[in-house]
């Protein structure tokens, strides 16, 4: 457990166009930030709303999948990156050029939200 995780990226996302597939990346960064009390995925949704909705951000929700998906861009940092709710997860996942402020920003926003601690695990791959 961290009080303030470094969001460092070590493996960023490489776009890829494809005449078949379209947008495919390869590679993927994504933080898994799990809060300390359980929380339903509808809660960990409008708490995210919330903070959204509060600003510095501009969003928009993923197509209409069975979960909660969306593209974030921090008006202050510049930083653009998705965000999903899963399984009592908050998942941030890095694009090409996000940059480590932004989800630093949003998880400091999300921990002024709560009153509890939130576990920060970084998966890595490709």
């Amino acid at each position: 457990m961290s009080n303030d995780p470094s969001f460092s990226i070590p493996r960023r996302p490489e776009r890829r166009y494809s005449r078949h597939a379209g947008l495919e990346y390869e590679g993927t960064t994504v933080f898994s930030l799990s809060p300390a009390v359980d929380h339903t995925d509808d809660d960990l949704d409008g708490l995210l709303r919330g903070v959204f909705d509060d600003g510095p951000y501009t969003y928009g929700d993923w197509f209409d999948l069975p979960m909660a998906l969306y593209l974030v861009h921090d008006t202050e940092t510049g930083d653009v990156f998705r965000v999903s709710v899963r399984d009592g997860r908050v998942e941030f996942h890095v694009l090409p050029e996000t940059d480590p402020a932004g989800l630093r920003n949003l998880y400091h926003r999300l921990c002024e939200r709560t009153d509890h601690r939130w576990t920060v695990e970084r998966h890595v791959e490709g």
